[in-house]
């Protein structure tokens, strides 16, 4: 626990971490990525360097926000903890799934030893119906839901944070809930089963809609959800109210961001794809005609030849 009110230097400065297990993963994340991405141009082959930068940039804020005094003052401030758990869910999955990590798998792993056992795991998970299941939005919003209104609202959370290990577990948790709603949405890998672009937008908006209403719901409680973090809020000089409200600001406002960002990227795609599609056809209809038209003509040409 920090002793001190939080600053943005106390924030950002190392301190000890009972279980550091998130900047662990993140750390190997980072190396395995580099380690594919530089045997792949080190071979003649092209990996774009915007995915390398994405998938880095996931890594380094997911080690910077359980890793640094954050992860401290995440122990005894509900907004430093919310800050987490939105960062977490909705800012280090687009992250580290635009890097393509499964594309870059496939094509880094090499073809022999180790590394085809490695790619008959992969190639069997992606068939598996597991695989389907886990990347289902039907389980993807109600892990969403779970994660803000039945960890909160349940009283879930104040036997779950007593424990280093259950803060830990959490935060494992939240990321892996952000990861499992964000593949079927942005990722551009092998998937077992693909979304419609209307599908994807639809979840998006769903998403928002979510933790939208629960920071309007934080903001105006008059009462403390969490109190395991009413006695060290206090014990830093401020107020537990106003720092649940500051929390539900955050779900409001910087839980919008990313959502707003990922919308967008979306609607590119669905329009990128539905021209290039559009072009596609029309040089079919140029270079071997348009069976539709063509029948179209035809049938127009009959009932001509009958009036006449």
């Amino acid at each position: 626990m920090p002793g001190a009110p939080p600053t943005l230097l106390g924030f950002l400065s190392p301190g000890p971490l009972p279980l550091p297990l998130l900047p662990v993963v993140a750390g190997l994340l980072a190396v395995a990525y580099l380690a594919g991405a530089v045997r792949l141009w080190s071979l003649g082959r092209q990996w774009p360097v915007w995915r390398t930068v994405s998938f880095l940039l996931g890594c380094i804020v997911l080690a910077a926000v359980t890793g640094l005094g954050v992860e401290g003052y995440g122990y005894a401030l509900f907004s430093v903890f919310m800050f987490q758990q939105l960062t977490l869910m909705m800012a280090i999955p687009p992250l580290l799934v635009l890097g393509s990590p499964g594309t870059l798998l496939l094509r880094a792993t090499p073809h022999h030893g180790a590394g085809l056992l490695i790619l008959r795991a992969a190639h069997a998970g992606l068939r598996s119906r597991t695989a389907r299941w886990l990347l289902s939005p039907w389980l993807a919003v109600p892990l969403y839901l779970a994660a803000f209104y039945g960890l909160y609202l349940a009283n879930f959370a104040d036997p779950i944070l007593a424990t280093v290990t259950g803060h830990t577990l959490l935060e494992v948790g939240f990321l892996v809930a952000g990861m499992l709603f964000t593949i079927p949405i942005l990722s551009s890998d092998p998937l077992p089963v693909r979304m419609s672009h209307g599908g994807r937008a639809l979840d998006v908006f769903a998403e928002a809609a979510l933790h939208a209403f629960f920071g309007v719901f934080l903001m105006m409680a008059t009462s403390t959800l969490v109190q395991g973090f009413a006695g060290p809020t206090s014990a830093l000089g401020m107020d537990p109210i106003e720092d649940q409200r500051l929390a539900g600001g955050l779900a409001w406002s910087y839980g919008e961001a990313p959502t707003l960002l990922m919308l967008i990227y979306v609607m590119h795609r669905w329009f990128r794809e539905d021209t290039a599609q559009a072009v596609a056809a029309d040089r079919r209809a140029d270079a071997h005609g348009d069976p539709e038209l063509d029948a179209y003509n035809d049938y127009l040409t009959r009932l001509h030849q009958k009036d006449t």
